[in-house]
């Protein structure tokens, strides 16, 4: 198994469908801050939301309490799980 310095990498390299759900977050997330990784951050989104799941719908406030995640982060994060709202909702319709 390869240690990939950032899951992007390990992207790139294999598939997404080979990435956790963390790897995938940090990805979005890109870079941490000081003392505090991508892959950190995503772990703490994980922890408090119970899964990536449990983000979706929250607010760009909610999103911004966590340490690392402020405004440009969390709209990119926004972004995501509202163009994934969107296409589950265009796939229901199918």
């Amino acid at each position: 198994m390869k240690n990939w310095q950032h899951p992007g990498g390990k992207l790139r390299r294999l598939s997404p469908a080979d990435c956790t759900d963390k790897e995938l977050l940090a990805i979005i997330i890109g870079s941490g801050v000081k003392g505090k990784s991508a892959e950190q951050i995503a772990d703490e989104i994980i922890d408090k939301y119970h899964s990536v799941y449990g983000l979706m719908g929250k607010s760009l406030a909610e999103i911004e309490k966590i340490k690392g995640l402020k405004l440009v982060k969390a709209t990119r994060l926004a972004a995501v799980f509202e163009l994934a709202r969107r296409i589950v909702k265009y796939l229901e319709k199918q």
